[in-house]
């Protein structure tokens, strides 16, 4: 069992950044793999990124590669997604989730609430 809270929305102009947090309670969060996802109004929920349990891998979609960078932090319970060079195409809904390290959205069992990141042009 994990519980997720992300943090770090806001609202930045374009080629801004922005770093978002994800924060885990509960004594397994090394266990699973992390993942960021984001929904835009009236579209669905798709991969941003993934970490696998140890950090050692990670994966991010072609959209953001070079702007984005994911990362964990298993002695804190926490992993981040920092991300730069802002685009307002880049505006949703960002959450963080816990599962098997994957880019499918059904490939994992925990969520957090979301956070809001709007990039204005």
């Amino acid at each position: 069992q994990v519980q997720l809270v992300e943090s770090g929305g806001g609202l930045v102009q374009a080629g801004g950044s922005l770093r978002l947090s994800c924060a885990a309670s509960g004594r397994t969060f090394g266990d699973y793999a992390i993942g960021w996802f984001r929904q835009a109004p009236g579209k669905e929920r798709e991969f941003v990124a993934t970490i696998s349990w140890r950090g050692g891998s990670t994966s991010l979609t072609d959209s953001v590669k070079g702007r984005f960078t994911i990362s964990r932090d298993n002695a804190k319970n926490t992993a981040s997604l920092q991300m730069n060079s802002l685009k307002p195409e880049d505006t949703a809904v960002y959450y963080c989730a816990a599962g098997s390290y994957s880019r499918i959205v059904t490939d994992y069992n925990y969520w957090g609430q979301g956070t809001q990141v709007t990039v204005s042009s």
